[in-house]
């Protein structure tokens, strides 16, 4: 990983930390999000979405950036075939 924290500023290097291993923090994602950021599990995802589509960020931490854009891609076609379907 090259980290670029300089440039993403702490606050978003510290939101793409916390992407790359809150799973192994023992605790909900949501309260983690909350106790960590101070922030709601919705405004930390919109916060996450801008900065995941940022050159920084990718700079910052090529495949995890990557990972998260595939998967907020994934989720946006299952919705849509959702509604498609409804």
């Amino acid at each position: 990983m090259t980290h670029v924290a300089g440039q993403l500023g702490t606050h978003a290097a510290a939101m793409l930390a916390f992407e790359r291993s809150w799973w192994t923090a023992g605790e909900a994602k949501d309260a983690a999000i909350r106790e960590r950021f101070g922030l709601t599990a919705a405004e930390y995802y919109q916060r996450l979405n801008a900065l995941i589509d940022t050159d920084d960020a990718l700079a910052a931490d090529p495949p995890l950036v990557r990972r998260l854009r595939r998967q907020r891609s994934a989720r946006r076609q299952d919705r849509s075939a959702r509604r498609a379907d409804g």
